[in-house]
């Protein structure tokens, strides 16, 4: 465990000095990029939207407020902001050049608008129950049907004035604001393409982004074209960038060594070790975000927790991350490294391993759990089926962990996965006993991992309530400094003690970028960015 989050923390220092190797800065006009995104996205539509890969177009082709740029907030939609004395009122203040992809002005009132419907329960957005953790008064209220979107904390003071009143003084805030969810979306496209539709008709699809939408064929792919209203279209490099949904990692890496790619989000698993000895291609990042298991806690299978705690135990962590050899860190707990809490430490570290062995030491624990539980070597369990979206890599961790019960408890269990967009459906609607998860935090605080677990989250995927835990998650969301650190420890450990899920590493972004492609960046939330990219061929 040691040896591998000091790989860890290698990575999180050598990963933006590499990043800094393809910058440069070429003349492109009239440069095309093409990129495989991998899935095709569930919604381009930024209110709706709940997926990296949805996420990564939405980056690329609107603007929130501020950007996040490698850790870093900086100017967006919004050119300056300020906070009040009592850090209660933030007021943005929208460029006077703002325009949305057909020309028209973009004013602080299209983020009034943009931000009542992503908290409108009838917008039904996955995303709704971020609004309580923005603390803006009354969007709590609105966005779970108690109270009207008329009376958020939200106003336009005038057409270049945004001003949000917050219940709380809440030191992520303004970092929050880049976060896709918070994105304008013009009304005009929204009313006429039902459901999210108009964001995939190229027709409809108004942006306020370097890039807008000039084409979209379901399951193949999309065209992201240059904007020339953008605010700052004049760094803008690339012109088109075209993007394939090749969920194959293999074929869409065959492609990029034959040169039909000058970006991939992914590549295959066993590929990985050799691409980290050899080629400077491939980038590493740190990511604020784990892989898990989800157990669906509705189904008497998992009652038992004795039996959520012997799956966890008898999983050898050290030999999926060494197999995956892509810098990914064990997890033992759910917030992964990267989070500094009151006193200047590491909030993974300071959390430790709720007595989850990271390599096959548990294993004995495990079977006396199991055994305790009236399932000794496995006798009597049932089978069950294990769910994750297409992917080599998923395949890979899932064939790993499927062999781990049967060698360890004598527990089998059969694998199926499923299209992403399908498998997002799945999940959400409870349909299985065992499914994958994966979470990246939405804002930099250990808040936008743990809250998915309270009681009712869009997100909570096994269904998981306990009183306390909300309890918990509710004082850290009303306090700063110790009193919200005290609160998120605690909390973990009722999660850690009661394992609706089961954590299994904790991720890094890897990617593979042509050394033509240069100035390409990324948030450190993981979203990408070509705003300031170029490509010279």
């Amino acid at each position: 465990m040691k040896k591998l989050i000091i790989l860890a923390l290698a990575v999180l220092i050598i990963a933006p000095a590499v990043f800094a190797n393809g910058g440069g800065d070429n003349d492109s006009s009239g440069s095309y990029m093409n990129w495989n995104l991998g899935a095709d996205p569930k919604t381009l539509d930024p209110g709706l939207n709940g997926a990296s890969d949805g996420g990564d177009v939405g980056n690329n082709t609107h603007e929130g407020l501020v950007r996040e740029q490698a850790g870093k907030v900086i100017p967006g939609m919004a050119e300056k902001w300020e906070t009040s004395a009592d850090g209660k009122t933030v007021t943005f203040h929208i460029r006077k050049d703002a325009k949305w992809s057909d020309g028209s002005a973009l004013t602080a009132n299209d983020f009034v608008y943009s931000w009542k419907r992503a908290m409108d329960p009838a917008t039904a957005s996955e995303y709704s129950w971020i609004w309580e953790y923005t603390n803006v008064v009354g969007a709590q209220k609105a966005a779970e049907g108690e109270g009207s979107v008329d009376d958020a904390g939200i106003r336009a003071v005038d057409d270049y004035t945004f001003e949000v009143s917050l219940i709380n003084p809440t030191d992520y805030f303004v970092s929050l604001m880049s976060f896709y969810h918070f994105m304008p979306v013009k009304q005009s496209s929204v009313e006429a393409g039902a459901d999210g539709a108009w964001a995939k008709d190229p027709a409809l699809a108004v942006s306020n982004g370097p890039f807008y939408l000039t084409s979209y064929t379901i399951g193949d792919g999309l065209t992201l074209t240059k904007n020339p209203y953008y605010w700052a279209a004049k760094n803008v490099k690339i012109d088109v960038i075209n993007v394939k949904f090749i969920d194959d990692q293999s074929t869409a890496y065959t492609a990029y060594k034959a040169g039909e790619f000058d970006f991939l989000n992914d590549v295959p698993p066993a590929e990985v070790p050799r691409l980290v000895a050899e080629n400077p291609e491939y980038y590493i990042f740190p990511l604020l975000g784990t892989y898990y298991y989800n157990f669906n806690m509705d189904l008497d299978m998992w009652k038992d927790v004795r039996v959520r705690q012997a799956l966890t135990m008898a999983i050898d962590r050290e030999q999926i991350t060494e197999v995956l050899a892509n810098g990914n860190v064990p997890a033992a707990g759910f917030v992964p490294p990267g989070f500094v809490d009151n006193k200047g430490k590491d909030f993974f570290e300071t959390a430790g391993t709720y007595g989850i062995s990271t390599d096959d030491g548990s294993v004995d624990e495990a079977k006396a759990l199991l055994a305790e539980a009236g399932y000794p070597d496995g006798a009597g369990f049932p089978k069950f089926t294990l769910l994750y979206n297409t992917s080599e890599g998923h395949k890979k961790v899932a064939e790993m962990v499927q062999e781990m019960w049967k060698t360890n408890l004598g527990i089998e269990c059969t694998l199926e996965n499923q299209e992403w967009a399908v498998f997002q459906d799945t999940r959400t609607a409870g349909d299985f006993e065992l499914a994958r998860g994966g979470w990246i935090t939405d804002f930099l605080d250990p808040m936008g991992l743990l809250a998915i677990f309270v009681t009712g989250n869009s997100y909570n995927d096994p269904n998981y309530s306990n009183a306390d835990y909300d309890a918990l998650m509710a004082k850290a969301n009303a306090t700063i400094g110790k009193d919200h650190y005290d609160a998120l420890y605690a909390a973990q450990t009722i999660l850690m003690t009661e394992l609706p899920m089961i954590p299994v590493y904790h991720y890094t972004d890897s990617y593979l970028s042509s050394p033509q492609v240069k100035n390409w960046t990324r948030s450190q939330l993981g979203a990408l960015d070509f705003s300031k990219a170029s490509i010279k061929r």
